[in-house]
């Protein structure tokens, strides 16, 4: 028999045992909430606290020169965060920060970001990235806890300051911020991916994981060649530090297919080692730079007035007066001649015979003559930023503005419209938009190769006539200077006086000097504008930029190995030598 006692103990564990049965039910069923029910919101939640998501920048694509060259390239390096520790103090992490201050050169603006992350209770802080390999060593043998590295990709330009402008540069988490690298940015930049970096609850160690794979960018192949290129570069940099000038730029292309085969500009910077404020030198005066050409506009009008047939090749004009008013005011030549022919006007480049071409032409043939060559609008050229220049409605012009135009002021320009314009003489007519990116590479046996686009501006009857007369200006009129040895050239120089705001009216000592012009006269392989702004001492363009244009031109068509061909001034030159060897 059962006794009292034994009861209330079988009662007891009988209730022991419920109560047991009940907590384990309640710690099964709080186990299945937290690990089954509620385990992505509090995953989730607990990454959230002790993780930081960044973003894993893909390799960028390879840029490349006509040749094969790379102009750009990525390169792996590291970079240094900073993980917090809780349970430490803000000036014990401040102080730690202070330690590698001076092995990473942090400025003191870089310091206060990191320092005021640090008071926030931020998980993840950078602490300088992209760094070099002296930097990275000496990180690591300071063995700081809660410094670590992380691997990045940063741009690297073989050349450092060939073609800076034209390729542009990237910004620290390697986007296009100007030139080829902004305009192909999306083409170049891949997909970004993503990597988890995941801490312990006191962020003294972590694990990365990463979430989804970045792709890599596609390389493309300028239609600029590194050797031209540094030919271009380097006769600009002598012509601008002896003329002792402003800044200068210099167009190389290919007049049958638009191609751009060297762009420069002086001053120019290092792309591997830019100024604090690279903003202030990413503006690509070849583009961007706006001014009144002078006399290189003459191509136009002279076009213009072939075009309208208002005038013949054996019209005379009397300049004898050496000034001519108009509206008012007086427009002078450089040199005081007497009656010339068309061609003679254009060959001295005289304003007075350029003016009386122009007002026989007619205001209606002149716009339309401008607008068809292109100026006014942009030429379309695949780089950011590009002037269309100014250019003002008919309807707003003034009773002198046919002459004004006519010799090239009231208009605004880039260096890369009178390319254009040239090379549309050079293609007998045929205007072909310059172009930089010759194709995209999609893969190692696929490429995507943009189509070449024309429209014909003059007739080539019309063309061919100002060849002639261009090939005289270099032969016999203000371009001999560009004569280039062994080969024929057309151009035409251009010195334009400067707009002065402080006496609103035109410089007397600010001028604008420039050629422009293509070789060889009967296949061109090469044209080239060349733009010296505010050369001191001489300052005409057929003393200042037709000199350039011959080392440029004698330089590139060797390297092009063009044949050489026998010239006017060749034949000169042999029948001079015969005579004093007889």
């Amino acid at each position: 028999m059962i006794s009292l006692y034994q009861k209330k103990v079988n009662k007891r564990v009988i209730i022991l045992t419920f109560f047991l049965m009940l907590w384990a039910c309640g710690l099964v069923l709080r186990l299945i909430q937290l690990q089954i029910i509620e385990h992505t919101r509090l995953k989730a939640q607990v990454i959230e606290q002790n993780h930081n998501t960044v973003k894993v920048y893909p390799e960028r694509g390879t840029i490349f020169d006509r040749e094969g060259n790379i102009m750009a390239r990525s390169l792996p390096h590291k970079s240094v965060f900073y993980t917090p520790f809780k349970e430490e103090s803000y000036s014990f992490q401040c102080q730690l920060i202070d330690k590698v201050k001076g092995v990473l050169g942090l400025s003191e603006r870089e310091l206060l970001v990191i320092k005021n992350r640090i008071k926030k209770n931020a998980p993840f802080i950078w602490v300088k990235r992209k760094i070099n390999q002296e930097q990275e060593e000496k990180v690591k043998n300071l063995h700081l806890g809660g410094i670590h590295l992380l691997e990045e990709n940063k741009r690297f330009y073989p050349h450092g300051k060939l073609a800076a402008h034209l390729l542009g540069r990237v910004d620290i988490d390697d986007i296009g911020a100007s030139g080829v690298e902004k305009e192909y940015n999306s083409v170049l930049e891949g997909k970004v991916g993503k990597r988890l970096i995941l801490m312990d609850a006191k962020r003294r160690d972590y694990r990365m994981e990463t979430v989804e794979e970045p792709e890599p960018g596609r390389d493309i192949m300028l239609t600029v060649d590194e050797t031209i290129q540094y030919i271009a570069e380097k006769e600009l940099e002598r012509a601008v530090l002896q003329s002792e000038a402003n800044r200068g730029t210099v167009i190389i292309g290919a007049p049958h297919t638009g191609e751009i085969l060297a762009m420069a500009n002086y001053p120019t910077y290092d792309l591997n080692n830019p100024p604090q404020a690279p903003t202030l030198l990413d503006r690509n005066a070849a583009i961007h730079h706006l001014f009144e050409p002078g006399s290189t506009f003459k191509i136009v009008t002279a076009s213009g007035a072939l075009e309208a047939k208002s005038v013949n090749l054996d019209e005379t004009f009397d300049c004898s007066k050496g000034f001519i008013f108009v509206a008012g005011k007086t427009i002078r030549d450089h040199h005081r001649f007497e009656t010339l022919s068309f061609p003679e006007v254009i060959i001295h480049s005289s304003n007075v015979g350029t003016v009386m071409v122009g007002q026989r032409t007619g205001e209606g043939s002149i716009y339309k003559t401008i607008k068809a060559f292109g100026f006014g609008q942009r030429t379309g050229i695949d780089l950011p930023a590009e002037e269309k220049g100014i250019f003002r409605a008919l309807d707003r012009w003034t009773n002198i503005s046919v002459s004004s135009l006519s010799i090239g002021y009231e208009i605004s320009v880039t260096a890369l419209q009178m390319l254009q314009t040239i090379n549309t003489i050079a293609n007998r007519g045929t205007i072909i938009p310059p172009r930089i990116v010759k194709k995209i590479l999609l893969s190692e046996d696929e490429a995507k190769e943009k189509p070449i686009r024309s429209k014909r501006v003059t007739s080539k009857e019309t063309a061919s006539t100002l060849i002639s007369i261009l090939q005289n200006v270099v032969q016999e009129g203000t371009g001999r200077a560009a004569q280039t040895n062994g080969y024929t050239v057309a151009g035409k120089t251009g010195t334009a006086q400067k707009y002065d705001r402080s006496i609103g009216g035109y410089s007397s000592t600010s001028h604008i000097a420039s050629f422009v012009g293509f070789a060889p006269v009967e296949n061109p392989a090469l044209s080239i504008v060349v733009v010296i702004d505010e050369p001191k001492g001489l300052y005409y363009g057929g003393q200042v930029a037709a000199p350039v244009f011959r080392e440029i031109a004698s330089q590139v068509l060797r390297y092009l190995r063009i044949p050489r061909q026998r010239t006017l001034r060749d034949t000169i030159i042999a029948a001079n030598e015969s005579k004093r060897t007889e």
